[in-house]
């Protein structure tokens, strides 16, 4: 057995591998491709560089959509990578191997470029509102529990009675 490894045969077999797979599905016209680039997975693990970055120092990336077309609707925002549309990016950025930061960068964004569809937005934080989110912890029972103790001073019972009245509690 030599140590040398021979990255041909090597991007042969994980493609085998690969393909061996029953969980995978794919044409016979992906298998060039994606040999071609397991070949270069294993060059860039063996050797430590990058042929990729030799062979296109620059890469233009070209945007789907201009900026201005991608925020056009409330409803939605157009990716600027694939040009579909999604109510919120994040995990279409994740799948692409990108950060916000990064597909900002990318595409000349401003830094306020919302990752998120307006109206989506706007309805998550009705819903947050509603179920009572944002609030500060007990306020309404210490008004309540102070405007009671204020307007009665005789027992428990009648303070207890006062706070539901006070909340809207009646029995």
């Amino acid at each position: 057995m030599t140590d040398t490894i021979n990255p041909v045969e090597l991007a042969a077999e994980l493609t085998a591998a690969w393909l061996a797979n029953p969980n995978t599905r794919t044409s016979a016209d992906d298998v060039p491709a994606f040999l071609v680039s397991m070949h270069a997975a294993v060059i860039k693990l063996t050797d430590g560089s990058d042929p990729e970055a030799a062979a296109a120092p620059s890469q233009s990336h070209e945007p789907a959509v201009t900026a201005r077309k991608s925020l056009a609707s409330p409803d939605h925002i157009i990716s600027m990578l694939d040009g579909k549309k999604y109510k919120t990016l994040r995990r279409h950025l994740t799948t692409n191997g990108l950060t916000p930061e990064q597909y900002r960068e990318r595409f000349n964004l401003k830094a306020d470029y919302p990752m998120v569809a307006a109206n989506y937005s706007e309805a998550r934080r009705a819903m947050a509102k509603s179920i009572g989110l944002g609030r500060k912890a007990g306020s309404t029972v210490e008004k309540a529990v102070d405007s009671a103790g204020k307007t009665v001073r005789k027992s428990g019972k009648a303070a207890l009675d006062a706070a539901k009245k006070t909340l809207g509690n009646e029995e």
